[in-house]
């Protein structure tokens, strides 16, 4: 079994999301330390990238704070590869079609074979061109993590059969941020997903508390929480860990 997979082995998976470098990659290091110890089941690790079309203006100004730091894609592999000599948790990166294509794609899906990123998720590449990403993807043995969202419609089948890895569900229309209430019919759109692939399904977009994560994880597989996560983070800089990791054993307490 998948790292992937295996994070949904043990009933619902907490994913936390963590823009790497922000606001220094010692910090981020000692935040994925705590937040594993607190049960996170997979973490996302956000690439910094100068144009994050997904974000909201939290992640935004994470991504913004860590290129002005200096922060470098090579930066964020030799963090992984740190981790690895300890940490048996699923990896995934969430970061931008410019950044593969700008660090050179082979060197890129290589670096992560090689540092043990398992998946890759790509907001702005669309399930018809996923192909360009998907072989090379496959040569490495990195898995392309499918979205699907309020608006995918008739094509959530379509994802749905040629998903590997897990199934991002976007809650919610717009970029990342919290959101006081998530209105969209998940229930409808899961019940899709699971009459098409055996492939596990977590949401994210808006998801902060407890109440929320708990009810996202009762209509899917997990629950992925990115925003909530970088306010801390902000608010709290180089002694974010102890704040993180409490607050990640409160997602995951709420979603097991």
């Amino acid at each position: 079994m998948s790292r992937i997979r295996n994070a949904f082995a043990n009933g619902k998976a907490f994913i936390p999301f963590i823009t790497c470098g922000d606001p220094d990659i010692a910090t981020t290091e000692a935040v994925i330390r705590a937040a594993v110890a607190n049960g996170a089941d997979l973490i996302e690790l956000g690439i910094p990238f100068s144009d994050p079309t997904a974000e909201g203006p939290v992640i935004m100004n994470a991504n913004l704070r860590a290129l002005t730091n200096g922060i470098r894609t090579d930066d964020v592999f030799e963090l992984v590869a740190r981790l690895r000599r300890d940490i048996e948790i699923s990896l995934v990166f969430m970061t931008y079609a410019n950044v593969v294509f700008s660090y050179g794609s082979e060197k890129f899906f290589t670096r992560c074979q090689q540092t043990g990123i398992d998946g890759l998720i790509l907001p702005d590449v669309p399930f018809e061109e996923k192909g360009e990403f998907l072989e090379i993807g496959h040569r490495h043995g990195v898995e392309l993590i499918s979205m699907v969202a309020p608006t995918s419609a008739d094509r959530i089948s379509m994802i749905a059969r040629e998903a590997e890895g897990f199934i991002y569900v976007v809650s919610s229309l717009g970029v990342t941020g919290t959101r006081t209430r998530i209105t969209t019919d998940l229930a409808s759109i899961v019940r899709v997903i699971r009459e098409n692939t055996a492939v596990p399904c977590a949401v994210g977009f808006g998801i902060s508390t407890p109440e929320q994560a708990r009810k996202m994880a009762d209509n899917s597989d997990g629950a992925i929480v990115g925003s909530a996560i970088i306010k801390l983070l902000e608010r709290y800089g180089k002694d974010s860990p102890k704040y993180v990791g409490a607050y990640v054993k409160s997602m995951k307490d709420a979603v097991r």
